[in-house]
């Protein structure tokens, strides 16, 4: 939330678009049946089969999506003007979404302010309409970008003035202020570049349902309850995949992803529990990927709620979280602790401020004092799709009966939850968020600024604001380090959430494939994948 943005980033990463309104299938949970025909329909050794837990998507539109799986159908469908990295670590390839390299921009100037980026376009690069992709495109598309929720949110954090046309093979971007992560936020998909012959007169949400993008894939058929199916752009101007199909499909249960990976009727399992990496590891036609990421697990609080317009609630509940047995019950060792609203992997991190330790007595008191002294109860919701947020809520709910505090679980459909924490209708809430863009500015930008997008808590802190519009424009790296780390102290001292852990990604992959690259930004790229 990503919103889970990216819920929850939400979830943010990740959690964060309407869903479509497509016809629902009559088998939303995916079945071994159905998988196995899905690819029968390819010849063998051409399609990869990617069992996801979050849904199937809730939209093909780059500029809107939010979640985590509408983002890999945004970077296997288009091309951005930059894109993130890959370097060679420990015998493997990773992505580095710190850094970026030219794609359909083969090249860019910048002003001496760092207020102007003039980017020259590569001959070559065409829409999987044939039209080629110049100048006219990128101003359509980032005119498009403007008008949508989630593109609208990271189109103003970047702080783009205009975009102008040069000629054909030349555009021109002035920013408001320099923006230290403007050519980062490119590279990701919100700002993925639209074939203007294809979507211009369409209806707004044509591209809800549709592609016109100059991706390595086009989209032959998709249905948000179940699949979504994928086909090889044979005329892609980086080269044809080596691939002819990719077929996602959504499969809630985790004990049924890891039995089609197991039988092969899946060669990508997303979101493996962390309780059965150690068995999964030894079976010898499995790989298990778990890698360190900026992904957080937090407890929201919604300050418009009673009892959490009282701080000292808020801290109460922070007191009753033991990071060391979530880790070690929950997360199976495959976390670690989250000290901060910002993963300790994110530049400018600190600790400090955070004080919080296992303490029933002090949360109690706490309690006692914001005049709950018999106790209270409350509702908690959880995504019905993770059970990692079912296991944690009924250890919370435990440990808050040793203090008078009733938790009563609300376990619901991944759709449900988006819709009650998009609307801030939550009262509290479990929810982990992956900043697609590895930095402060982006991830506050979105999860606590005042007016961000994933903002499901609704904190207002006028303090947190100015700190943040300071920092998104100082050019000074040390100053603008300064400023993070004092919005990091005041957050953790409002303490609009509870602080979880920090978790792994992992995933498990059939011997078979190759190409797997893993992006601190969780995303799959179809395009490397093959056997």
């Amino acid at each position: 939330m990503i919103k889970s943005k990216f819920l929850i980033l939400i979830s943010a990463l990740l959690v964060l678009v309407l869903a479509s309104g497509c016809a629902q299938s009559s088998n939303p949970s995916g079945t071994a049946s159905s998988n196995t025909a899905s690819k029968a329909d390819s010849a063998a050794g051409k399609t990869i089969a990617i069992a996801y837990s979050q849904g199937a998507g809730q939209t093909m539109d780059p500029h809107d999506a939010g979640d985590l799986t509408s983002a890999s159908y945004s970077f296997a469908l288009y091309d951005q003007l930059v894109t993130s990295a890959t370097e060679e670590a420990g015998g493997k390839t990773v992505g580095r979404t710190d850094k970026v390299v030219p794609s359909l921009a083969e090249s860019w100037k910048v002003s001496d302010d760092l207020k102007t980026y003039t980017f020259t376009l590569r001959d070559g690069a065409k829409f999987q309409s044939g039209k080629p992709v110049n100048a006219d495109a990128v101003v359509y598309s980032f005119e498009r970008v403007q008008t949508k929720g989630e593109g609208g949110s990271l189109y103003k954090l970047a702080n783009i003035k205009s975009v102008t046309k040069i000629d054909d093979k030349t555009v021109e971007f002035k920013l408001g202020a320099p923006n230290h992560l403007f050519l980062k936020y490119l590279a990701t998909f919100t700002f993925s570049i639209v074939d203007p012959s294809v979507a211009k007169g369409q209806p707004d949400d044509y591209l809800t349902q549709h592609s016109a993008g100059s991706g390595a894939f086009k989209l032959e058929k998709w249905d948000p309850a179940t699949e979504a199916v994928f086909v090889a752009n044979k005329d892609y101007w980086k080269g044809a995949p080596k691939v002819d199909k990719v077929i996602v499909k959504y499969v809630a249960e985790a004990s049924n992803r890891e039995l089609f990976l197991e039988k092969n009727e899946v060669d990508v399992a997303l979101d493996i529990p962390a309780k059965d990496v150690e068995s999964l590891s030894k079976k010898d036609n499995l790989t298990i990927s778990s890698e360190s990421s900026n992904r957080i697990v937090y407890l929201g609080m919604n300050a418009n709620f009673k009892p959490f317009d009282q701080l000292k609630v808020r801290q109460a509940i922070n007191y009753v979280i033991d990071q060391n047995k979530l880790i070690k019950d929950v997360a199976f060792g495959q976390a670690s602790p989250l000290k901060s609203s910002i993963s300790s992997k994110s530049p400018d991190f600190t600790s400090e401020g955070y004080e919080y330790s296992h303490n029933l007595d002090k949360a109690k008191q706490l309690i006692k004092e914001a005049g709950y002294e018999k106790g209270f109860t409350f509702e908690l919701t959880v995504n019905s799709s993770t059970q990692d947020y079912e296991d944690i809520a009924v250890l919370l709910k435990s440990e808050l009966e040793k203090i008078g505090v009733t938790l009563n679980i609300n376990k619901v459909a991944p759709a449900q939850y988006r819709e009650l924490i998009n609307n801030k209708k939550a009262a509290a809430y479990l929810g982990k968020y992956t900043s697609l863009v590895n930095d402060p500015s982006y991830h506050y930008g979105f999860l606590l600024d005042s007016k961000g997008a994933s903002n499901y808590t609704g904190y207002n802190s006028k303090v947190v604001d100015n700190l943040l519009a300071q920092a998104n424009v100082e050019p000074d790296d040390a100053k603008r380090s300064e400023l993070y780390k004092q919005v990091q102290k005041q957050v953790t001292a409002d303490s609009p959430w509870a602080y979880l852990y920090e978790s792994n990604l992992i995933v498990g992959i059939s011997k078979d494939v190759k190409g797997y690259i893993f992006y601190p930004d969780e995303i799959i790229r179809f395009s490397s994948l093959y056997k």
